[in-house]
């Protein structure tokens, strides 16, 4: 076995599968992502202000809390500081993640293309919520007039959102076994850690019998048409499971193999662990001192709530559910609507504005993309030997134009 960093492509030009009218071979002349539409982002901003006033003026004095803004100037600029800071190492470890399982060698694509695609879907997931569908919509969109053929995409998108959340019931097993322990310092209540633990538990176990999914699952159901319209019908139905069982194996091919997927591995844990760094530093803001499995717990169960698809960038949903675990872990309410404040506008409000921008960069870029015709091949049979070709997957040759390598020379 190879590196990792050893794909196969195909050749130079337009991609096997794909029209000469796909976008994948910029066949659609510069056909914008709709999804930062001038309508949508008055809608998001309407609706953004109105639940954060809702959450942070009106429900704290009805509880008799007063205002929760209040308390923002007895913030300390240093530890506000130290939030940014973790805020902007938690971006750059997320953007190695997707370089490491989508970009490198497998795409080709530049640092300068991976941040604009990643800071862009950053913009989207913020904005629109439902698990981060907005991100992975723009992200979808940029990779496919990147030239990689649907299923390529779909399989990569796969390896890496859930390379990204491995993490996530991971941690929720471990600290809700240390807290119910009493290994580290916290509430240990049965609804706080076992519980979580145990759904954490349940998905991991899902993620594992996915990856059995045999790759041929399209030949598979074939078998039991018995028309042409239904074995095309099977066929298509088959590429899903088949799709998500190539993703979550490379994943779990990287995470097994730390050599071959290390960045990748480091990229996933880093985002989260700056991430929580970024709470840390918000509770330190206003001097207060929170036990770690503590912050680790209750941050990932209030992120649970950034799957309600009705509240763009989690906004309300969020922001209550974090409060509300905190709040049940026994930390003072008039502590923890301005700490999760402080969190929510380093971590998720001040990546919007540079993501817009991004987005609007990475349009541009696309827009290159077109004219140049994508002079070198852009990875559309790409594989590694963690993600080996299945059927019409699998790569053949690798050829580069004297163009293309001028093109990356830039």
């Amino acid at each position: 076995m190879g590196d990792c960093s050893v794909w196969r492509g195909s050749p130079t030009g337009n991609f096997p599968g794909v029209s000469p009218e796909d976008p994948a071979n910029g066949g659609s002349r510069f056909a914008d992502m709709p999804i930062f539409t001038t309508r949508r982002l008055v809608q998001t901003i309407v609706a953004v202000f109105l639940l954060l006033g809702a959450i942070y003026f009106l429900f704290p004095k009805i509880v008799g809390l007063g205002n929760a803004l209040d308390r923002l100037d007895e913030a300390d600029p240093v530890w506000i500081a130290v939030a940014i800071g973790f805020n902007v190492l938690a971006y750059a470890t997320y953007i190695a993640l997707f370089k490491a399982v989508v970009g490198g060698d497998a795409l080709r694509l530049t640092w300068g293309e991976t941040y604009e695609i990643n800071m862009a879907g950053v913009a989207g997931t913020l904005l629109f919520s439902a698990g981060g569908a907005g991100g992975i919509a723009v992200t979808y969109w940029a990779l496919r007039k990147a030239g990689m053929r649907r299923r390529d995409v779909a399989r990569r998108m796969v390896a890496f959102v859930s390379l990204h959340y491995i993490f996530y019931p991971i941690a929720l097993i471990v600290f809700g076994i240390l807290l119910r322990t009493g290994v580290m310092n916290g509430k240990s209540s049965v609804e706080l850690t076992i519980i979580p633990a145990a759904v954490a538990g349940a998905l991991l176990l899902i993620g594992i019998l996915v990856t059995l999914i045999p790759p041929d699952a399209e030949r598979r159901l074939a078998r039991f048409a018995h028309t042409e319209r239904s074995r095309h019908f099977l066929e298509n139905l088959g590429k899903v499971p088949a799709t998500l069982g190539e993703g979550f194996r490379f994943a779990f091919g990287l995470f097994a193999h730390p050599k071959k997927g290390g960045l990748a591995v480091l990229g996933a844990a880093g985002f989260w662990a700056f991430s929580i760094g970024v709470l840390w530093a918000s509770f330190h803001a206003f001097g207060v001192q929170v036990p770690l499995a503590v912050v680790v717990q209750g941050f990932f169960l209030g992120m649970v709530a950034n799957l309600f698809p009705l509240a763009p960038a989690g906004v309300g949903a969020v922001d209550a559910g974090m409060i509300g675990a905190f709040v049940l872990f026994g930390i003072p309410e008039e502590t923890v609507f301005p700490a999760v404040l402080i969190f929510r506008l380093v971590a998720f409000w001040m990546p919007i504005p540079p993501g817009i921008f991004a987005f609007f960069q990475l349009r541009h870029t696309v827009h290159r993309w077109e004219q140049e015709g994508l002079p070198i091949d852009r990875g559309g049979r790409a594989t590694s030997d963690l993600e080996p070709g299945v059927g019409p997957l699998e790569g053949s040759g690798q050829l580069e134009s004297s163009r293309g390598e001028a093109y990356y020379k830039k």
